[in-house]
């Protein structure tokens, strides 16, 4: 049994080395458009959102490490594909208030900033005083 337990830990250990090898697509494109917003919302959304909504992702140490690096860059491309603040000025009007509207009713609906990112990174999470400063410019002409 022991000689067992040593095979499959050695085998694991070379598969866990072997992933290395397959990095994962962490790449911050150049930004096209940056959101134009009042200092204080610009501040929140940087805070909040840039890592996962923008081509401005601050990339952890365990985004260079698979397989979690995969799943990160896996979130990244789904955060930019659904809402990339640094193609903000690329939308139209009407696109960038849908997005402003549904950005508040995510974070007010608890979904955004995601709760696993949000425990990995407690400076993510919005007080109710920010949430109404995001409200407040979303109902604007964000």
């Amino acid at each position: 049994m022991k000689r067992w337990l040593r095979i499959v830990l050695i085998a694991l250990a070379i598969a866990i080395l072997a992933i290395q090898l397959y990095p994962a697509g962490r790449n911050n494109p150049p930004v096209a458009n940056d959101l134009s917003a009042p200092p204080e919302v610009k501040a929140i959304l940087k805070r909040a959102c840039y890592d996962c909504h923008s081509n401005e992702t601050s990339w952890p140490w365990y985004a260079y490490v698979a397989p979690v690096s995969w799943f990160v860059v896996s979130d990244v491309e789904a955060g930019r594909k659904h809402l990339n603040l640094s193609n903000w000025g690329e939308y139209t009007a009407k696109k960038r208030r849908t997005k402003a509207e549904e950005m508040v009713d995510e974070i007010e609906g608890g979904s955004m900033p995601l709760p696993n990112y949000v425990r990995m990174h407690s400076q993510a999470k919005l007080s109710a005083a920010e949430v109404e400063i995001l409200k407040s410019w979303s109902a604007g002409d964000p």
